[in-house]
């Protein structure tokens, strides 16, 4: 898994995009005591459920795997001339 040029910026702004996307569908009111690990799981396996993003195999889900899986997915929806990107 090679690590993205940005990636935790892009891991905030996967989390940031995922609860508005979750809160949007309604099913799910974050907390602002929710820890980044929590939103983090819970983004991911919405996203899957979704069909959003590709699920991993259970056995290689971790924290560092699901944060580079989101990082990916926001680096897609993000305009080509973003900074993040560059």
């Amino acid at each position: 898994m090679k690590k993205l040029k940005h990636e935790a910026e892009l891991v905030k702004e996967a989390i940031r995009a995922g609860v508005k996307y979750g809160e949007e569908r309604g099913v799910v009111k974050f907390e602002p005591t929710d820890s980044a690990k929590e939103k983090i799981e819970y983004i991911y396996r919405l996203l899957v459920h979704d069909k959003v993003i590709q699920p991993m195999p259970e056995e290689q889900v971790s924290q560092q795997s699901m944060r580079h899986r989101l990082a990916m997915w926001i680096a897609r929806q993000l305009p080509k001339d973003h900074p993040l990107l560059k």
